[in-house]
């Protein structure tokens, strides 16, 4: 299964960074990241840079990247 679009994969995750207007867009996208990792019960790594937020979603105990993160990058790109 390839990446989805804007993904790439950075020492065993799949990595993106998201850009906006500004700190208050950057951290109203990171709680909506936020619900969607409580849903489905598998967290990202976040990192905020004033506007700029860059996650990284693979998984621990399978020691990379699964189905599951690459379908949970796709999600995420609906949400930015």
């Amino acid at each position: 299964m390839a990446e989805p679009d804007g993904w790439s994969e950075v020492d065993g995750a799949l990595e993106r960074t998201f850009s906006f207007e500004g700190f208050r867009e950057a951290l109203a996208f990171v709680n909506r990241v936020g619900e969607l990792a409580e849903a489905e019960n598998h967290h990202p790594d976040i990192a905020i840079h004033y506007r700029d937020v860059t996650l990284r979603w693979w998984t621990h105990t399978a020691g990379g990247i699964t189905d599951r993160d690459r379908e949970l990058a796709a999600r995420t790109n609906e949400l930015g």
